[in-house]
């Protein structure tokens, strides 16, 4: 959850790791810290809230350091206070550690620890690895961190220095992602690659259970036993511009327009000569054809994504589907007949929960097929097969053109797998795909809406609390608007299926509650009518998605928002983007940190 950055070599250290901590302060806010080392003596600066108060701390400093470590934490355990802030340190100040992850056994190493007269000064789990460190360091920095990470439980990404071997920086991981940055007379470490892509795009991924020695110019890893593995380095194609905001006010607005583009990049990446590739599924059409029941499994925003790909799973390809959120999931006691396979869903890939269920599902001989936006993530090179889900880089907090980008993909898998059984006809495939040809278009339309919805988000955002509704396809399209509205601006919201209004939420509505009713055009078209009716009755302020030409709403709200016709099946990734909207626009009202809100982070890598 939190951001780590490292940097050993000849550039101003301060200045390396500051930008590294900006580009991750999606991933952590709430305090920050660095370590550096300077004539083989470490000096550590610390402090709470956003990372500018860190950055002010060196204005007026020269410091002249040989390696650092730098962090900006998303609390977990202790407050967000300069005292659990890290980085931390041994007693005696000669081991510094970052750390990114959670200790489960770390109460009973503290107190064993403490018998042995170590002195802890914060409240984190953190702070027992710099003391383990420091127990067990005999000669080299590298055997203390193998050694201390054998008494670990838990996850952790995880980087240390030491005065007593002062020209390294070592780094382990299980379960938290690393990955090491390779210059050409310095090196780097990370954990993401968005912090060190102006200085390299020459990576290298770190496994579970492998550690990594950087020194200025040589770079080793070794497994825990400290056997040296060969690894193989990667091009990253990214551009350091991809991350920047181009122009717009905030990154979160940024994404939702991109998402015309995304879009076409993802056509024309799966669809030549109208049919569906995708180059990383490793799976044949007979493999396919085996699969009996799929069972979905994601946290959030994706799985939303889930939800919708159940509806589209079961109409395209007539193969039972189960949704699960992950942290739920991998408490289930799985039972298989031999044919059912795993669908995890995650845009960083590392997913601490959704990870977990991956390496649970294998463990019991389940397939797992993954749908990724980061290459090289643990999920993907954990997965049996992949489906990229080609988004790009996403800072905002606040998952958005990811979101749309993991419906197309599902909905192209859909259409293939049906299509591989025989479900789907080619007459079928050829209309479909001409209709998503189309798609971009449509969006962009919508984004048209902008204007109209500025003016709705300055009418409701006084208000206290919002309700969500839709039906079918679109009732996970309801708990992303209810999601997304909560997240970045903080008012209470929830959605429901609208049949279920009666049967508890119908309670709440009164003049001072606004509705957002998601009624395109569809199967279950004229039930939501009816649920629209009764919460007029109830003088329920309605926000209406309708599509296009459709005028039945005319004498129920005044503010009705028309997305352009489609299909039901293509009618979620249209009406999100008014729901992206306008959740956007309230938490600008209300003066909201719309890319950085509160106790979020951008990816869970924690559980």
């Amino acid at each position: 959850m939190c951001g780590i950055v490292a940097y050993i070599g000849p550039k101003d250290i301060p200045s390396v790791i500051l930008v590294g901590l900006e580009r991750l302060s999606y991933r952590g806010y709430d305090s920050s810290g660095i370590s550096v080392m300077s004539n083989n003596d470490i000096t550590t600066w610390k402090k709470s809230g956003k990372l500018f108060n860190l950055s002010n701390v060196f204005k007026t400093l020269n410091v002249n350091a040989q390696l650092g470590i730098g962090h900006t934490r998303w609390a977990t355990h202790g407050v967000p206070n300069e005292i659990n802030a890290h980085p931390h340190l041994c007693p005696n100040k000669k081991v510094s550690i970052v750390h990114n992850g959670i200790i489960e056994n770390y109460a009973s190493l503290k107190k064993d620890l403490q018998n042995k007269g170590h002195i802890f000064r914060s409240e984190t789990d953190s702070e027992v690895i710099a003391h383990l460190i420091d127990h067990y360091f005999v000669d080299s920095l590298e055997d203390a961190v193998r050694r201390a990470c054998k008494d670990l439980e838990g996850s952790y990404g995880l980087v240390a220095i030491s005065e007593q071997d002062p020209n390294k920086i070592v780094a382990i991981r299980n379960g938290s992602p690393l990955i090491v940055g390779l210059g050409k007379q310095d090196n780097y470490l990370a954990s993401d690659i968005n912090a060190i892509i102006n200085h390299t795009k020459d990576i290298m991924f770190l496994e579970d259970d492998e550690c990594v020695i950087l020194t200025e110019n040589t770079v080793t890893v070794t497994d825990l036993s400290g056997n040296t593995l060969n690894k193989e380095t990667q091009h990253i194609a990214w551009s350091p511009e991809d991350a920047e905001k181009g122009g717009y006010e905030h990154f979160m607005l940024k994404e939702i327009y991109e998402q015309p583009t995304v879009i076409r990049s993802i056509l024309s990446k799966h669809i030549n000569d109208n049919k569906i590739n995708f180059k990383h599924l490793n799976l044949d059409k007979r493999s396919l054809s085996k699969i009996g029941r799929f069972i979905i499994q994601a946290c959030g925003t994706s799985w939303h994504a889930g939800l919708i790909a159940k509806y589209w799973i079961e109409k395209f390809a007539r193969i039972p589907t189960e949704v699960d959120i992950s942290s739920e999931f991998r408490y289930r006691h799985l039972l298989s007949s031999g044919n059912e396979a795993v669908i995890g869903i995650s845009q960083s890939g590392e997913t601490a929960d959704t990870l977990a269920c991956i390496r649970e599902a294998k463990s019991k001989f389940f397939k797992v097929f993954s749908f990724v936006n980061v290459k090289n993530s643990s999920i993907d090179r954990e997965s049996d097969g992949v489906i990229y889900t080609h988004s790009g880089p996403e800072i905002g907090v606040a998952s958005t053109k990811n979101y749309l980008a993991q419906l197309l993909n599902i909905y192209l898998f859909s259409l293939y797998f049906g299509f591989s059984k025989k479900t789907v006809s080619d007459s079928e495939l050829a209309g479909r795909l001409d209709e998503l040809s189309q798609l971009p278009d449509l969006i962009e339309k919508c984004l048209q809406l902008n204007d109209q919805l500025k003016v709705i988000a300055k009418k409701y955002a006084s208000s206290r609390d919002f309700i969500f509704i839709g039906r079918g396809v679109n009732y996970p399209t309801a708990l992303e608007g209810a999601l997304k509205l909560k997240e970045i601006s903080y008012i209470h919201s929830t959605g429901y299926p609208a049949g279920e209004l009666k049967h508890g939420p119908i309670a709440l509505i009164d003049a001072n509650m606004p509705i957002v009713c998601l009624c395109p055009q569809s199967d279950t078209y004229d039930k939501m009518i009816s649920n629209i009716q009764e919460v007029k009755a109830r003088d329920g302020k309605l926000i209406i998605i309708a599509s296009e030409g459709d005028d039945s709403f005319n004498d129920m709200s005044e503010d009705i928002i028309y997305i352009p016709k489609c299909s039901q099946d293509l009618t979620p990734m249209l009406s999100v983007i008014p729901l992206q909207l306008l959740s956007y626009h309230i938490s600008i009202e209300l003066g909201c940190n719309v890319d950085q809100p509160r106790n979020l982070a951008k990816s869970v890598t924690v559980e």
